[in-house]
């Protein structure tokens, strides 16, 4: 009793760091030797994760409403996600979409806090209300809840929540598409259903030949076009293919980079922006037909002045800057080079950073705006020629247990990853 009590008049922060202590201590120890005793502890040990799921899900949603690792220098709450827990981004979604429907599922909530619903089956519901109104999501929690109490695993609720969204459009008057025909896998199809409003769903099967060709086209173009872009992938991949479709892609270029010397017979080979080699011969043939730009190095390999120290980088000093950041400068930011923007690294406004290659890097719109109204919440470096961003935390605050500042966007798997 008197743990409990103790328990009781303890802050959130204190029960969290008590747990982190007691899975801190579990680390350490080795499982039982008995099989029906690891059994046993591993489904009570899943129940407390499933209940610590919920209680995450909960400062998930306080930190995604108020906006808070805007503050620390991330754009959004999947970023935060992903660089601070090292989540992949199919996780960082399905716990932010928990955040955000469990104030709509009052029974899943109550469940779930209690450990008498896993986390599995809250996440798969999740998942199948959040595009059904109040009304139905209400309707879809009871059914979907009954089937998992009913013992149907979690890919049948969440085919079950799938068939209740068909329902719920079908009533309201949108078009469903046919069945799918059934076929082998021989070859790739495509079918294209018109529905009542004159857009249209699109299934299919593609190879793997096919496939590598969609990934490397689509792909590029199906990330966040922004850090404000709120589409998730299918959304992205459709726009992606709209802009294919269009033509807006030919302006899409693969850099390769190579010497003087091996368009002029050399075996020296050249490589693309990641690093990737590409056989000198190889390298020629590509020449014959690719726009060869010249790009001035120094003896240090760092390039040298493209333009004159104008506001705005010359479409030359970005093909540098592009060839240079696969990604925005800021360390954790994924949004494509190509998608961002040309920052003077110390701020063109204070006149300390002419337009000159050796000055710029490349930042996303979001972080570009960020380091403007929060000049001392950045930290820059430059290491072989590249610039460096990292956000800091908010001045006097430190959320190292040892009272030292943990960099917002540190990512140490993601540093290893980048010296590779």
């Amino acid at each position: 009793m008197d743990s409990i009590a103790d328990l009781s008049s303890a802050s959130t922060a204190q029960l969290v760091e008590a747990a982190a202590a007691i899975f801190t201590e579990l680390a350490q120890r080795s499982a039982p030797e008995a099989g029906s005793a690891c059994m046993e502890l591993a489904e009570e040990l899943a129940t407390a994760i499933d209940q610590a799921e919920y209680v995450l899900a909960g400062l998930i949603a306080v930190v995604d409403r108020t906006g808070e690792m805007k503050h620390w220098g991330l754009p959004s709450t999947q970023a935060w996600l992903r660089c601070r827990m090292g989540m992949r981004e199919g996780r960082a979604k399905e716990r932010i979409t928990l955040a955000r429907q469990l104030p709509r599922l009052e029974r899943v909530t109550k469940q779930m806090a209690t450990g008498d619903l896993s986390y599995g089956y809250a996440a798969t519901i999740a998942d199948a209300v959040h595009r059904l109104n109040d009304d139905d999501c209400a309707t879809a929690e009871d059914i979907l809840l009954q089937a998992a109490g009913e013992g149907l695993s979690a890919g049948k609720v969440a085919r079950l929540g799938n068939t209740i969204h068909d329902r719920v459009t079908e009533r309201t008057g949108t078009d469903q598409p046919p069945e799918d025909a059934r076929r082998g896998y021989e070859r790739s199809w495509l079918a294209v259903s018109r529905s009542l409003d004159g857009g249209c769903y699109v299934k299919g099967w593609l190879n793997p030949e096919d496939t590598a060709i969609l990934d490397g086209t689509l792909a590029p173009l199906a990330k966040p076009a922004g850090t404000d872009d709120r589409r998730d992938l299918a959304e992205r991949t459709a726009a992606a293919l709209t802009t294919v479709l269009s033509g807006g892609h030919r302006n899409t270029r693969i850099t390769v980079i190579t010497h003087l010397e091996t368009l002029t017979g050399d075996d020296q080979p050249g490589w693309l922006r990641d690093g990737t080699p590409i056989p000198a011969a190889q390298v020629r043939r590509l020449a014959l037909t690719a726009r060869v730009s010249p790009l001035l190095l120094s003896a240090d390999h760092e390039p040298l002045y493209l333009g004159h120290a104008v506001r705005i980088a010359t479409s030359g000093q970005r093909r540098v800057l592009e060839t240079l950041y696969d990604t925005c400068a800021v360390h954790g930011c994924e949004v494509p080079g190509f998608l961002c923007e040309v920052d003077h690294v110390n701020g063109w406004a204070l006149g300390d950073s002419p337009t000159d290659i050796d000055k710029l890097t490349l930042c996303c719109g979001w972080h570009n705006r960020w380091k403007h109204t929060h000049p001392d919440q950045i930290q820059i470096t430059k290491t072989d020629g590249r610039y460096r961003y990292r956000a800091l935390p908010p001045d006097g605050i430190a959320r190292s247990k040892r009272g030292s500042v943990i960099d917002p966007t540190a990512n140490p798997w993601h540093d290893q990853h980048l010296a590779a």
